[in-house]
């Protein structure tokens, strides 16, 4: 998912927690079992999983769940199974009432007035008010916390002073959002955002009870006993680094008599050969499967494919690395790429070619178009060229006086990345005369540290949609950025997206549509990513389990509404 305007260390592994506390403590201690069974290292959950759970496997481990802090796909599921916002995603992934049951929007479009419900609890039982909100926005743009995602305040949210406290220049106190009276909240905008209410089940914007975080200090969000649940389920188990933890029912949720599962017991498996023996065995009731499985398994009827929304690509560090710095050298690298045969014979999942960079199937445009839908308008600095790539080579070689060149490329552990990478080395060394590729192979949460502090040569990594609009990727490129992890630099860039985001331009639909279309050619004709593929996932789903929710912005999976036969 996403980050932006201050580089940051990655956060702690934290979650919220399921038990009714009147403070903080230390975390359940657990044993690892099914994540030994399960080839992985790291603490398993100690609670026995009830036959009414969903068993869900994932291919990460969380790494914070601190909803101001987080900025994984992962971590986001998680903490929105026990976390509600204002408002929630609907099954076709529209914003819903949540913790809001009403809201006003004033005729200029810059005030949002949220009425809150009045049957809403933490799980320590203390309502959830307004101040909660207020104070969880303004951790958000607080320069001490550093947020990587304060930007979904400020430069996408566009909520009156956060990019002025963001910058050091105001007082979180600032920030346009106040408490009116416990249930009753006002936003204030710098300018209309006509996808604001679908910001408002993104995690960063959801509430924290003051008192609770205070009374943990610098424990917040490690254990169960140092989170509360407002939603769906509450965490009763987990550790960090965890290979398993566990969510129950929470039964004072204000919409408790609609969720049917009694909970969520996730395993953390990274090997897809072990995902699906564990799931052919029973103990899972959905897992991701690639490559090699989804030959073994396509024709079964528990078979589905699902877009995620990823967009996978690889970023080439412009600024640290002369090599890449040179435009020639870029051009014969993504010229280089087959991407049909990454997609078609490597991962099998569905997954799509894609030439652009923002992804296929997730924005839609004022006339109804997809934003990508046209994957050759790039085609002259984007496409699988042997011949050409090869030119571009040796024109790169000639200026940077050299005639050959190695360069590592980090990649996630992972089973599906670590397949792609392979073949991406493969496919650079046969084209280009004199290049070696080394993979450096890292846990993912080393792996996005790396990244963010410029450690890399080439990198293989992705970006999911935090919301349905091109800007969830186009703004990353914008200067000092900190997923522009290569650093890279354009002033006409820069204007565009300021002109999209907080001027005349971002009130006018079909206008600024267009004007990202030049946004988005820049970062192509500069060869500033090399997009691969849009991601799909591969799953398998037991027939006795519905109503799993899949979306491809900003929460992935959602479980509220999931039914298993054996829980009706």
């Amino acid at each position: 998912m996403k980050k932006k305007k201050a580089v940051v260390a990655a956060a702690l592994c934290v979650v919220m927690a399921g038990s009714v506390l009147a403070g903080c403590g230390g975390g359940s201690a657990s044993t690892a079992e099914s994540g030994a069974a399960a080839g992985e290292s790291g603490a398993a959950s100690s609670v026995e999983a009830s036959t009414d759970d969903l068993n869900v496997m994932v291919e990460t481990p969380v790494e914070s769940l601190d909803p101001q802090q987080a900025t994984d796909g992962t971590s986001f599921e998680v903490i929105a199974d026990y976390t509600d916002g204002l408002m929630q995603m609907d099954a076709e992934g529209k914003p819903i009432n949540a913790i809001a049951k009403d809201y006003k929007v004033s005729d200029d479009g810059l005030t949002y007035t949220f009425t809150l419900r009045d049957d809403a609890k933490w799980s320590n039982g203390e309502p959830v008010t307004a101040k909660d909100f207020v104070f969880g926005w303004q951790r958000a743009v607080d320069p001490a916390v550093a947020s990587e995602y304060n930007y979904m305040l400020s430069d996408i949210g566009q909520v009156k002073n956060a990019a002025d406290i963001i910058g050091g220049k105001k007082d979180k106190s600032e920030l346009g959002v106040k408490a009116v009276d416990d249930t009753t909240l006002e936003v204030q905008l710098n300018v209309p955002v006509s996808y604001f209410l679908s910001l408002m089940y993104f995690p960063t914007f959801y509430p924290v009870n003051e008192e609770f975080f205070n009374s943990c200090k610098d424990t917040f969000a490690t254990s169960p006993d140092t989170v509360l649940s407002n939603g769906a389920f509450i965490l009763d188990d987990y550790q960090p680094a965890a290979t398993a933890f566990h969510l129950k029912k929470n039964p004072d949720y204000y919409n408790a008599d609609s969720v049917k599962l009694a909970g969520l017991n996730y395993q953390v498996i990274q090997d897809s050969q072990t995902a699906l023996m564990n799931y052919q065995s029973g103990s899972l009731d959905t897992t991701l499967v690639n490559g090699e499985q989804v030959d073994q398994v396509k024709d079964d009827p528990a078979f589905q494919t699902i877009g995620a929304g990823y967009l996978w690509y690889v970023t080439p560090n412009v600024s640290k690395v002369k090599e890449l710095a040179n435009k020639n050298i870029r051009m014969a690298l993504t010229m280089a790429i087959d991407r049909e045969a990454i997609t078609t014979d490597v991962l099998k999942d569905g997954s799509i070619p894609t030439y652009t960079a923002v992804p296929l199937q997730f924005a839609t445009g004022p006339d109804g178009s997809d934003f990508s839908g046209d994957q050759d308008k790039f085609k002259d600095v984007c496409a699988y060229d042997a011949d050409k790539a090869a030119e571009y080579w040796k024109k790169g070689l000639e200026e940077l006086g050299i005639d050959k060149l190695s360069l590592s490329m980090v990649v996630d552990s992972d089973d599906a990345p670590k397949k792609v990478a392979t073949v991406l080395k493969e496919q650079w060394e046969k084209a280009l005369p004199g290049f070696e590729v080394t993979l450096d192979v890292k846990p993912k949460k080393q792996r996005v540290e790396q990244l963010q502090d410029g450690d890399f040569e080439l990198g293989l990594t992705r970006w999911g949609p935090d919301y349905a609009d091109p800007m969830t990727y186009l703004g990353m490129w914008y200067t000092d950025n900190p997923n522009n992890y290569g650093l890279w630099s354009n002033a006409d860039y820069d204007k565009i997206i300021d002109e999209c985001t907080k001027g005349e331009t971002a009130q006018d639909p079909e206008k600024r549509w267009t004007t990202l279309y030049d946004a988005e050619k820049i970062v192509m004709d500069d060869a500033v990513i090399l997009p691969l593929y849009t991601q799909a996932n591969a799953e398998m789903i037991s027939p006795s389990v519905t109503g799993i929710e899949f979306h491809p912005v900003a929460l992935n999976r959602v479980y509220k509404n999931a039914v298993k036969a054996a829980s009706k």
